[in-house]
């Protein structure tokens, strides 16, 4: 039984490669690349399966680049449904610069597909049985793909008494908040200030725009994404707020991803929420410190679990 579902509207097959300077001009000489399953979801899934969770990976694909990408999940031993497109599965490129430790991320919008790719995969979900336990939507939409999709997923979930995780932004995010239902919702601090419209630069500030969201019943629980200075949890039940691991990153890809991985992973092992945070922290961590594209490993996660450190607010 698949206790996890997890949703990647626009998957991408990721190239990455590092250099020591990123500049104009000139040719760019760059190590050997490197090629990893890419988009949120499935990043989530790759997480959740290191840990050794029950998850699928949901999401459409085709051409080339789709069937490469198919053929990755196999490797990683990924259980995964691929709903099948015309298009070919977009791509993605990375390129880290070791001399200063930044990574430059180039994301394609991908092709565009229509009503009935979006139908096929609210269909897949609606129908499922066993119904998985929680449903993760992570991720931006592809071109062709209305607005107000991840609000039809919200629905869905509902009906099917699925526990609803989000992780998006922009409009398609607006629409889903409006909806409501959304068990978690983990946003950075940049995307819950482009939705409230408000700059929240105090810490207060930011514990009073998450309850806004949990006192009108749009989200039980907020992850606040916060960078290099670690995330915050906010529930009705109080607020926690969790400092980042010290580590020496190597590519920051997949980070936020992993955070939603570990989290979901503890939440459906029977962990409180407290606890889910600590194994949201370390997976992210963890995946900081392998090369582009490669998530967190099991053994490196449980290792970091002690250095988390959390405090209640």
């Amino acid at each position: 039984m698949t206790t996890i579902l997890t949703l990647t509207m626009n998957p991408s097959l990721d190239i990455a490669t590092s250099i020591g300077h990123v500049t104009d001009t000139i040719k760019l000489r760059c190590t050997q690349e490197q090629v990893h399953p890419g988009g949120g979801g499935i990043n989530v899934s790759r997480i959740i399966h290191n840990l050794g969770g029950n998850s699928c990976a949901l999401f459409p694909c085709g051409g080339y680049t789709g069937n490469q990408l198919q053929l990755l999940l196999q490797e990683e031993g990924l259980t995964s449904h691929a709903l099948a497109i015309k298009s070919d599965t977009r791509q993605s490129f990375s390129v880290h610069e070791t001399s200063s430790g930044k990574d430059y991320r180039f994301l394609l919008p991908g092709h565009t597909l229509d009503e009935n790719t979006a139908q096929s995969c609210l269909s897949y979900i609606s129908t499922l049985h066993p119904t998985p336990r929680y449903l993760v939507a992570s991720g931006s939409l592809p071109p062709g793909i209305s607005e107000d999709f991840y609000a039809r997923v919200s629905k869905i979930a509902q009906s099917i008494n699925c526990l609803f995780v989000l992780d998006t932004s922009g409009t398609p995010l607006n629409h889903a908040l409006s909806t409501g239902g959304i068990y978690l919702f983990k946003p950075s601090l940049q995307e819950l200030e482009e939705f409230t419209g408000q700059i929240l630069a105090t810490e207060s500030a930011q514990i009073q725009a998450a309850h806004a969201l949990i006192q009108t019943g749009q989200v039980k629980i907020v992850v606040l994404s916060l960078g290099s200075d670690g995330a915050m949890l906010v529930s009705a039940e109080g607020v926690l707020k969790a400092q980042s691991i010290p580590v020496t990153p190597v590519s920051t890809v997949g980070a936020g991803d992993s955070v939603v991985g570990g989290m979901v992973w503890a939440l459906d092992n029977g962990m409180n929420t407290e606890q889910a945070l600590r194994y949201g922290i370390a997976s992210a961590a963890a995946t900081i410190t392998n090369p582009h594209g490669e998530m967190g490993r099991a053994s490196d996660i449980h290792a970091l679990i002690a250095q988390v450190r959390i405090s209640k607010i």
